[in-house]
This record gives C-alpha cells, sequence and structure tokens, in this order.
C-alpha cells in the first residue's frame, strides 16, 4: 500500500513542474482569480517561511510579504489549479525549517543571505568571451592612446626645444 501510495503522490506532481523551492526563498506566486466573468493573473511576491507536507501529492507552502507596513501571509497548495506558476526571485541560506519569527522582525533586522538567481541562470562561457572581448579592447585602446600621447608629447618637446633655440638666438 505505502508503493501505490508514493507513486499517486509522484503522478499527481507530473502535472505541474515547479522548480526547486525550500523555506527562505524569495518567490513569485502567479495565481489566477476570478472576479465575476473575468479571471485575471495576479503575482504575490514573498519569503518562504514554511513548506509542509513535502512527501504528500500536495504540499503546502506558507508565503509572507509586507505590504504597506502590514504583514500578509498565503498558505498555498503548490500543486492547486488555481496556481498558474511559482518563479523563484533569490535563494537564502537559513538554518530552520520554519521561519516564523520573521514575524515578529523587520526586513532590515533579517540579514539573510541571498543568492541571486539571474547570474545563475546565464552560462559562463559566453560572458568570458565578452569579458576577454572587452579586455581586448581596452588593451587595444589603451596602446592606441599611448601612442597617441607619446606622440604629443614628442611634439610638445620639439616646440619646446625649437622656442628655446630662438630665445637663445636672440640673446
Amino acid at each position: 500500500m505505502n508503493k501505490t501510495l508514493v507513486e499517486f503522490n509522484l503522478n499527481q506532481r507530473k502535472s505541474k513542474n515547479y522548480p526547486e523551492f525550500k523555506t527562505g526563498d524569495i518567490v513569485k506566486v502567479y495565481r489566477r482569480i476570478k472576479e465575476g466573468g473575468k479571471e485575471r493573473v495576479q503575482i504575490f511576491e514573498g519569503i518562504i517561511i514554511a513548506k509542509k507536507g513535502g512527501q504528500s501529492s500536495s504540499p503546502m507552502i506558507t508565503v509572507r510579504k509586507v505590504s504597506s507596513g502590514v504583514g500578509v501571509e498565503l498558505v498555498l497548495p503548490v500543486y492547486s489549479s488555481s496556481i498558474d506558476k511559482i518563479e523563484v526571485v533569490k535563494k537564502a541560506k537559513v538554518k530552520r525549517a520554519k521561519l516564523y519569527y520573521i514575524r515578529d522582525k523587520s526586513a532590515k533586522s533579517l540579514r539573510l543571505k541571498y543568492k541571486d538567481i539571474a547570474k545563475f541562470g546565464a552560462s559562463e562561457e559566453p560572458v568570458k568571451e565578452e569579458v576577454i572581448e572587452v579586455k581586448e579592447e581596452v588593451v587595444e585602446n589603451k596602446e592606441v592612446k599611448e601612442e597617441k600621447v607619446a606622440e604629443e608629447v614628442t611634439s610638445v618637446v620639439k616646440e619646446e626645444a625649437v622656442e628655446k633655440k630662438e630665445v637663445t638666438d636672440k640673446k
């Protein structure tokens, strides 16, 4: 019976493929909201303070944000049909599974160590090539500038020498 339960839970999860997230991460939750006859997508961005039921067919996450000085929390089933997608904005290194203590603290006093996701999304090799190309251009521009400066210095030195020679010839 245990294997059938695990298989059922895995089959339920296959319908939606979300990125790996954990407690402390800042996420954007895209929820479909029905108002009258219209349907729209609303984004709720906040920090995950709790994750419950990790092995079940529908784990729950608690997402918290502070809006206009008031703390707002949503307890959402991850694989709900009303959730369009979940996007991880930043990952944090935290030492606890439940971050309920965040409710009493201000955002400034938390001092969580975040890793920006955008840095990890891009491949490193093209960035290295661009940096090398930029360095080569800077070096080439620097060499050209050095040559121009050297030419200007020599021309100024020659002009000064000519002026000194004219002054000494007049005496």
